[in-house]
């Protein structure tokens, strides 16, 4: 078992990217192979179409990020209130949602009334009902006289739920960003629909994703590279860190996630390179369900060192936090284990990548 200190490391804040490079395309690429163990080369992301050919299938995560993070305030002491909606609560007899609310002392029965983005009262009223996790997850039923759908709720009174180590970075660097310029940087460009399924969308993006723009798809189409997309809607979970002694015995989150038209490349003769952990840990989920494959899924698996992959032979990802699952899965794909994922991010500290959402990224070929 892999004890999850094995997963700290130290990282300058300096190293934290607050932005998403510009252009997209010109964010920092370094490749590796599980293959190859001494090939490290220094890239950009606009060099992908010289390092993948016909054989290649890149798969992509089309969930769209909700605007999933709300303010608001205490009606009965005209306090401030944040949290964030993490999904619609189909068991109640009417509209309810589960939430993460930052606020102290709260009980069951306190009413929350949501701020549109120009501050004013927005007339949803949220009302707590239980807490359901003792990190601050609440149950709470909702009240709109427009009865209006989740999404266009959150489209009036949401905010873009940037990580808050983003937000944190920002704030101690004096820097304001707006709302509206985060709503387009923190969406790929394959964000879509459900699809109608069980959840909505994303309370997190798929951020390899966001290194594509339709010039760099293009170039990679005409390098004979094919693509397909599936979803996973990303919960708030992806960020928890693991502080279970052991990486095996960390209570994984459950995200929901589909194939959809993107189910062939199960059983195509490809080399797939999975565009994210999320794209990663779409594939093989279902690989380890029988045709046929449910339309959605429900996945809580863990992947970390030692776990026997079936579908995905390559991926592009980001650099991520210590202590993540997201880490432990990278950890499990190199064949060196945690200690060649740390050694590489040595190397990227060294040389100055950028770290986290909005930075650069890692090749893993196969």
């Amino acid at each position: 078992m892999l004890p999850s200190a094995a997963l700290d490391y130290q990282l300058d804040e300096s190293l934290i990217a607050t932005r998403p490079a510009e252009p997209r395309e010109s964010a920092r690429l370094m490749v590796v192979s599980r293959s190859d163990p001494d090939r490290l080369e220094h890239l950009r992301i606009a060099d992908l179409p010289a390092l993948l050919g016909p054989e290649n299938v890149l798969v992509f995560n089309r969930t769209r990020v909700l605007p999933a993070r709300f303010v608001g305030r205490n009606i009965e002491t005209g306090g401030h209130v944040e949290g964030l909606w993490l999904h619609d609560r189909t068991d109640r007899p009417a509209r309810a949602w589960e939430t993460y609310i930052k606020a102290r002392r709260f009980r069951p029965g306190r009413q929350v009334e949501l701020e549109r983005h120009d501050g004013r009262a927005s007339g949803v009223v949220l009302s707590l009902v239980e807490r359901t996790s003792a990190d601050g997850a609440w149950l709470v039923d909702v009240s709109d006289a427009r009865l209006r759908p989740t999404p266009e709720i959150l489209d009036e009174v949401g905010l873009t739920p940037l990580p808050p180590y983003i937000r944190g970075a920002r704030k101690r660097a004096g820097l304001d960003v707006p709302d509206a310029t985060d709503r387009e940087m923190y969406q790929t460009m394959f964000a879509g629909a459900s699809g109608g399924g069980p959840v909505q969308g994303s309370v997190a993006a798929p951020t390899a994703g966001l290194h594509f723009t339709p010039a760099l798809l293009e170039r990679l189409e005409q390098s004979g590279v094919r693509r397909a997309e599936v979803t996973l809607h990303v919960g708030a979970g992806t960020f928890k860190p693991i502080e279970a002694e052991h990486v095996e015995e960390h209570a994984m989150h459950s995200e929901w996630c589909r194939l959809g038209e993107g189910a062939w490349v199960m059983d195509c003769p490809c080399r797939v390179i999975a565009v994210g952990s999320t794209s990663a840990r779409t594939l093989e989920s279902f690989a380890h369900r029988a045709p046929p494959r449910a339309e959605w899924l429900s996945t809580d698996l863990l992947i970390s060192p030692g776990y026997a992959w079936k579908r995905v032979e390559g991926m592009l990802t980001n650099f991520h936090l210590p202590r993540s699952t997201l880490l432990a899965m990278v950890a499990g794909f190199l064949p060196g284990g945690i200690e060649q994922v740390l050694r590489l991010y040595r190397i990227a500290m060294e040389r100055n990548y950028r770290f986290y959402s909005y930075g650069d990224a890692m090749l893993i070929l196969p």
